[in-house]
């Protein structure tokens, strides 16, 4: 039995029967008096704050574990927040007299739970395989920089990570080996990759998988975000700094009654600068609904009425779309940034190709069922619809 099981039982007594005798409360739980006496200084020691009591409860214990555990891993392991942070933290809680709040102590505890979450993701894994329940995957591939490189890949339905590998480069050759051996691991294959179109991913999904190399939406959007959205916010910032300086000097005029003419032309650049001001908000208003159609376009139903749509209609509402922030550029005379929407327009055709996949998936699938027309009608044009927006 582990101390603080033997602890919850002294405690149980107590809280149960009240203040007794050493020799009662060891007659009532089965231990030595000295252990008795022991668990009682415990006690006693950790009882500093009005909660602390809950602590000693087997509720408040498991909730207890479940907020260090929970702290660790969403802030330690996924967040990288240093422990140092972490256990001030848990010293503002007050938690010193329950848990080992020291840097280190956390540090052991942090390393359990690491290995914990592996050895508990290979046991799914190979459950998973043992059950013969691996998909195939929609996966997602991307090399990040810590100490050294790093080459992941995602399974992107899931969010879970099929591969973390410090690798020297990030050739076609070295992905390709890593994802192969880890996918023959699992005996699951992929049904399309998504990445940031470096040539060595598209060549992986293309030659190394045999499947669809896709762009990284957000990777698309963001190239249009960093062309604009810096230049609209420094002229929107620069006229809300003119119009509190405007606002500011009209004030100190009407305070000492200058004259008219001049309170005039105070007024006059207030209203100036305030118009400018709401121009620029106009202007973010209308850049965000752009962005918005660009982001919400991508799909193989029409957001009105849900009809089906093809990739090549789609890629019209796409280079629609980016024409419109070309033409919302030139109006608002924003710098030119060619190289960037010319490398924005070069992953729509890729994006757009995502549709018809997803529509031949879709009729591989219903091709077993022998459906009529009228319930081949009704698949598409009201069950596919349903179910697509609501996952």
């Amino acid at each position: 039995m582990t101390f603080w099981a033997k602890g919850l039982r002294v405690f149980n007594c107590l809280w149960e029967h009240g203040t007794q005798s050493v020799r009662r409360i060891a007659h009532t739980t089965g231990f030595s008096k000295s252990s008795v006496h022991r668990l009682q200084q415990a006690i006693a020691r950790r009882d500093r704050y009005p909660e602390s009591w809950l602590w000693e409860t087997a509720e408040g214990r498991g909730w207890l574990i479940r907020l260090v555990v929970a702290t660790l891993y969403t802030f330690g392991l996924k967040r990288g927040v240093g422990l140092e942070t972490i256990s001030e933290f848990f010293l503002r809680l007050r938690l010193t007299t329950q848990v080992g709040c020291s840097p280190s102590a956390l540090r052991g505890v942090m390393q359990a739970l690491a290995t914990a979450l592996l050895e508990t993701a290979e046991t799914w894994e190979q459950d998973g395989c043992a059950d013969g329940d691996m998909r195939e995957i929609i996966g997602a591939v991307d090399e990040t920089f810590l100490e050294r490189m790093i080459l992941v890949l995602m399974a992107l339905a899931t969010g879970y990570l099929l591969l973390e590998e410090v690798a020297d480069d990030r050739t076609y050759t070295t992905w390709k080996a890593l994802v192969e051996e880890r996918l023959k691991a699992l005996g699951t294959g992929v049904l399309y990759v998504v990445s940031d179109r470096a040539k060595a991913l598209i060549q992986l999904a293309e030659q190394g998988l045999a499947c669809l190399s896709m762009p990284d939406l957000f990777h698309v959007v963001r190239e249009i975000v960093k062309s604009y959205s810096l230049a609209m916010g420094q002229r929107r910032r620069h006229a809300q700094q003119e119009l509190m300086k405007a606002t500011e000097a009209l004030a100190r005029r009407q305070d000492l009654l200058q004259a008219a003419q001049a309170t005039r032309e105070a007024r006059a650049r207030v209203a100036a600068w305030q118009a400018e001001v709401t121009r620029w908000e106009e202007a973010s208003r209308l850049y965000r609904g752009h962005l918005e159609r660009l982001s919400l376009t991508l799909h193989p139903f029409h957001l009105s009425g849900s009809t089906p749509q093809t990739s090549a209609q789609v890629e019209n509402q796409l280079m629609a779309a980016v024409e419109a922030i070309e033409a919302f550029a030139r109006c608002y005379q924003l710098p030119a940034r060619q190289d960037a929407m010319t490398k924005v327009r070069k992953h729509v055709p890729a994006l757009a190709a995502l549709v018809d996949f997803w529509w031949q998936g879709v009729h591989q699938d219903l091709e077993p069922f022998l459906l009529s027309p009228k319930w081949q009608q009704w698949v598409h044009e009201c069950l596919l619809p349903m179910v697509y927006w609501a996952t």
